[in-house]
C-alpha cells in the first residue's frame, strides 16, 4: 500500500510487513507544493527513510529503528528506541481536524 500525506512536501510511503512481523515504512518520491507551484523534489537534496516498528514480547514494549540516508552523502540521521502506548476512545467526528495533514493523496 502506498500513501502520501502532505502539507508542503508530499512523500510516498511504502508500507509493508517485515520478515519478523513488524511494520516497515520506506519513503520514496517527494513532491513540493506551494500555492499553484508543484514540482518533484530532487532526491539528491533529500533522504530516504527506512523505519521498522514492532512489539517486543520479552520487554513488553514497542521498538522502533529509523535510518535516513542520501544516495550520495550516505547516512543522514537515525535512532533506535522503545515506547509504550495509551489507548484513548475517540468519539464524535473521529480525528480532530487540526492534526490532519493539509493535503492527502492516495497512490494505488
Amino acid at each position: 500500500m502506498k500513501l502520501c500525506l502532505a502539507a508542503h512536501l508530499a512523500v510516498d510511503i511504502d508500507l509493508s510487513i517485515d520478515e519478523a512481523g513488524g511494520l516497515r515504512l520506506r519513503s520514496g518520491a517527494q513532491r513540493f507544493y506551494e500555492g499553484v507551484i508543484g514540482f518533484s523534489f530532487p532526491m539528491l537534496f533529500s533522504g530516504i527513510a527506512d523505519v521498522r516498528e514492532w512489539y517486543d514480547d520479552t520487554a513488553h514494549c514497542f521498538r522502533i529503528v529509523v535510518d535516513v540516508h542520501n544516495s550520495v552523502r550516505g547516512p543522514l540521521f537515525g535512532y533506535r528506541g522503545s515506547f509504550n502506548i495509551e489507548w484513548r476512545n475517540a468519539t464524535g467526528a473521529g480525528v480532530p481536524g487540526h492534526i490532519l495533514p493539509q493535503r492527502q493523496e492516495r497512490l494505488d
